[in-house]
């Protein structure tokens, strides 16, 4: 075995341009593949970061049914009890407890139906950045104060500003009615006209006043350390809140299930994303191929007296092969060394598009976007460029399994 390396290895210098051409091939193949997947998957999690960031957070504490119905009385009836639960496990950087019901706010001229939010100012700040983009006025500071956080949207539909008075009309806990005045504090621009149209925000405390929830919540949003350690964390919770509650039981709902939209538009992306990567490794493979090719053509001399001297054909083959497995793997860790190189660089420094800075920081979105190396990212690439060159060169030993030694030692 180290006999035969011994002579791949000496074979592969044999014309060393062709070999260093056929290396570079491979290099710049994984470097490619290494630095994209990982800007790609980089990507994802600052589009995730983003988006949970606006309102979900990375996972929640429902009663079973409420994201499905969005029924009142489907509620969390001792709120604290969980918060105590998650203020024990390491992963949870934040949590902050919500209300939602839907009314008719009113101003001077105009109506419409919203969702309010009663929220934890304070403790909201952990889980949404909602606070980072006011534009006028100020963030809700008194959870007992009526007072309202806007949309911009919503701000321009009803005609109103900071510092005037909307009139809140609703169905409360208990299926009595729950009116309030509240006093505009702060209008927001989240980017999502969704949300910037049809989102009130107030005060837990005044909430639970006004729509009589007897200090019971809805929601109870989690923001955490490491998104690759999210299922467990969500499986720990889970199997800590359950016993907490009997009617409706307690579950807990990942930012993929409160969000599938976005996760189905980042599947769609990878797909297309490996799609592209596939054609790369595709015309990178042709290249080899032919490099594999011309060898066998040009050796079938030194074949035909190989086998003529009594060594077998499948010999030869996997001689060929041991070659280009030798030549493949070389470019295959230079590819990788350099790769990791490149997008250590621009994951420490960040990728920049000029003049995107106060774009980007009016939506809450970082200006720098950061490739993130990971076992996947740097592996997965390289392994396809091993396993389509290692298939090329199969295909072409296959004329060696064919070589007669007379025909062989006459070829031209």
């Amino acid at each position: 075995m180290i006999f035969n390396i011994r002579m791949a290895w000496r074979n592969i210098w044999r014309n060393p341009r062709r070999s260093l051409l056929t290396m570079a091939a491979v290099v710049f193949s994984c470097v490619l593949l290494v630095f994209s997947v990982s800007l790609q998957l980089g990507s994802y999690d600052t589009l995730i970061e983003a988006t949970v960031e606006r309102y979900t957070g990375h996972l929640q504490v429902q009663a079973e049914g409420y994201d499905e119905d969005r029924e009142m009385r489907q509620a969390i009836a001792r709120p604290d009890e969980v918060t105590k639960v998650l203020k024990d496990i390491p992963w949870v950087e934040a949590f902050s407890q919500r209300s939602n019901a839907f009314a008719l706010v009113s101003s001077e001229e105009r109506t419409y139906g919203v969702g309010v939010t009663g929220i934890d100012p304070e403790r909201e700040k952990g889980v949404s950045n909602i606070h980072r983009v006011v534009r006028r006025g100020e963030y809700l500071s008194d959870p007992r104060a009526r007072e309202a956080l806007v949309g911009t949207l919503l701000a321009d539909n009803l005609k109103v500003d900071v510092g005037e008075e909307l009139v809140l009309l609703g169905q409360g806990f208990d299926g009595s009615i729950a009116a309030t005045a509240l006093t505009v504090r702060g209008i927001f621009e989240s980017g999502e006209p969704g949300l910037d149209r049809s989102f009130l925000q107030m005060g837990l405390g005044a909430f639970d006043e006004v729509f009589f929830m007897n200090g019971e919540v809805h929601e109870i949003v989690v923001t955490g350390r490491d998104l690759e350690e999210l299922p467990r964390a969500a499986r720990t919770i889970g199997d800590l809140v359950k016993p907490l509650q009997s009617s409706p039981p307690l579950r807990v709902l990942t930012w993929r299930e409160l969000l599938p939209g976005v996760d189905q538009s980042i599947r769609m992306d990878m797909v297309s994303g490996w799609m592209t990567y596939g054609i790369l490794v595709f015309i990178v493979a042709l290249g080899i191929m032919n490099t594999f090719v011309m060898t066998v053509l040009e050796r079938t001399r030194e074949f035909g007296m190989l086998l003529a001297m009594g060594m077998r054909q499948g010999r030869v083959a996997r001689l060929v092969l041991m070659e280009s497995a030798l030549m493949t793997l070389v470019g295959i860790v230079a590819g990788i060394l350099a790769g990791c190189l490149v997008t250590y660089y621009f994951q420490i420094h960040g990728i920049e598009i000029p003049g995107s800075e106060e774009i980007m920081a009016q939506w809450g979105l970082p200006s720098r976007f950061r490739p993130e190396l990971s076992p996947l990212s740097v592996l997965l690439g390289p392994a396809m460029v091993f396993g389509v060159t290692f298939l090329t060169a199969v295909f072409s030993t296959l004329r060696i399994r064919r070589l007669r030694p007379s025909r062989a030692l006459r070829a031209v």
